[in-house]
C-alpha cells in the first residue's frame, strides 16, 4: 500500500531496546533464533553465552528449522559459524548438538538411563581431571527425557547433583551449554525465568538478555515461565519487567508477556 518496507520503516522511526524488540518481533519463531544467534556470533560484539543458550534451549525440531531459516537468511551454515567462534570442548557441543537428530518423545530406557549416570561419573568426580569426550557425547546425542532421567539417577546413585558435578568439572562456556542443556531438559521454564531474574536484579538491566528471551519465547512457553518465575521470586514477571524498564519499550515487552493470570 505505501511502496515502502516496513521493516525500514520502523528501523527509522524507533530507537534503542524497542528498536531491537520490534524488528525482532517482525520475525517467525525460527527467524528470531537465526537473527539472534547470528548476531551473537557475528555482531560488533561476540556473545557466545546467547548463543549458547539459544542453541542449547533448542528443541531438536526447533534447531532443524532455524538451521534452515539461519542458512536462507545469512547464506553461511550455522556450523561454520561455530567453529569460527567457538572452540575446544564448547564448540565440539555444540556442533554436535546442531547436528545430532535426537528423539523428542517422552520414553526413556532405564539400562541406558543408568549406563550414562555411571559413564559421567566416571567421567567427572571419580577420576582425576576430566574426561569431557564423554560429556560431549552424552549431552550432544542424548533426548531431553533422557537426560532429565540421567539427571535424578545421577543424585541416587551418587548423591551429588550432576549439575553440582558439571559446575566442579567444567568450567567457562562449555560448563555453561552443559548446565543449559541439563537444566533445560529439566524444567525449560524454570530455566528462563532463571535467566530473566538474572537479566533484570542488581544495578542496571541487561536488555540484550530481556529482548531476547521476552520476544524468542512469547510463542513458546511464557505461561509457563511466568508461573515459575512467581513461585521461584515470589514476584509476577510482569511487575518484575515494569519496575526495570520505562517508557514505550516496557509497554511493549508488557504487551508480550500479557495479563499477570
Amino acid at each position: 500500500m505505501y511502496s515502502d518496507e516496513l521493516t525500514k520503516r520502523l528501523s527509522s522511526e524507533l530507537s534503542g531496546n524497542l528498536k531491537k524488540a520490534v524488528l525482532l518481533w517482525l520475525h517467525d519463531p525460527a527467524g528470531r533464533d537465526a537473527t539472534i544467534v547470528r548476531e551473537a556470533l557475528s555482531g560488533n560484539v561476540i556473545d557466545l553465552e546467547a548463543a549458547t543458550e539459544v542453541i542449547c534451549s533448542r528443541t531438536p525440531s526447533q534447531i532443524q528449522v532455524f538451521k534452515q531459516a539461519y542458512y536462507a537468511k545469512f547464506g553461511v551454515h550455522l556450523e561454520h559459524d561455530i567453529n569460527y567462534q567457538a572452540f575446544g570442548d564448547h564448540q565440539k557441543l555444540l556442533v554436535a548438538y546442531v547436528s545430532t537428530t535426537r528423539y523428542e518423545g517422552p520414553e526413556i530406557d532405564p539400562m541406558m538411563v543408568e549406563k550414562d549416570a555411571k559413564d559421567l561419573f566416571k567421567a567427572g568426580e571419580k577420576r582425576l581431571g576430566t574426561d569431557e569426550k564423554t560429556f560431549v557425547h552424552i549431552f550432544g546425542q542424548r533426548s531431553s527425557a533422557h537426560l532429565a532421567a540421567v539427571s535424578i539417577t545421577y543424585h541416587h546413585m551418587y548423591g551429588n547433583s550432576l549439575k553440582k558435578a558439571v559446575k566442579s568439572e567444567t568450567s567457562g562456556h562449555f560448563e555453561y551449554a552443559l548446565l543449559t542443556i541439563v537444566r533445560c531438559a529439566e524444567n525449560p521454564a524454570k530455566y528462563f525465568a532463571k535467566v530473566l531474574h538474572k537479566a533484570m536484579k542488581g544495578l542496571g538491566t541487561d536488555d540484550t538478555a530481556l529482548v531476547r528471551i521476552v520476544v524468542s519465547r512469547t510463542e513458546i512457553d511464557m505461561q509457563y515461565i511466568k508461573t515459575e518465575y512467581q513461585k521461584k521470586y515470589r514476584k509476577a514477571l510482569g511487575d518484575a519487567i515494569h519496575s526495570e524498564t520505562s517508557g514505550h519499550y516496557r509497554t511493549f515487552l508488557l504487551s508480550l508477556v500479557g495479563p499477570k493470570h
